[in-house]
């Protein structure tokens, strides 16, 4: 299991996948994220290989300008908000977690995600944390 994760300033995205992401995966993300959010998406990426795939490079080319991208640097995950994201659902969300399956981690996970959706303060300090400058 994995998760993928957008996160604007005031509200954050996410989804679980099976296995590994991929660009498939990825390109179904950004054409959930581009349905819900009617406006140009500035996209900041880390350099996961699926991110620079020749596929996702393909669909990008083809939405006419709707969605820009920004790779951070190399080796930092301290400039990424959305690793704010993990961190912080594992490390107060589900850390005394005990589950017996799979199944019961991705549920679980799930709902506090949605409950961490519905805090603003708590997605403001996600952007806080990233040392970016705004």
């Amino acid at each position: 299991m994995s998760a993928i994760a957008g996160l604007s300033w005031w509200r954050f995205y996410f989804r679980f996948v099976d296995g590994a992401v991929k660009s498939a995966q990825i390109i179904e993300f950004l054409g959930a994220l581009k349905r819900q959010i009617r406006h140009k998406l500035l996209i900041v990426w880390d350099g996961v290989g699926a991110h620079k795939s020749r596929q996702v490079r393909e669909w990008l080319e083809q939405q006419d300008g709707r969605i820009a991208i920004a790779f951070l640097p190399p080796y930092a995950p301290e400039l990424n908000p959305v690793e704010a994201i993990w961190a912080y659902l594992k490390k107060h969300e589900i850390a005394n977690l005990c589950p017996a399956t799979l199944h019961e981690v991705s549920d679980f996970a799930r709902r506090r995600l949605k409950s961490m959706q519905r805090r603003p303060r708590l997605i403001r300090a996600f952007w806080q944390q990233a040392a970016l400058a705004f």
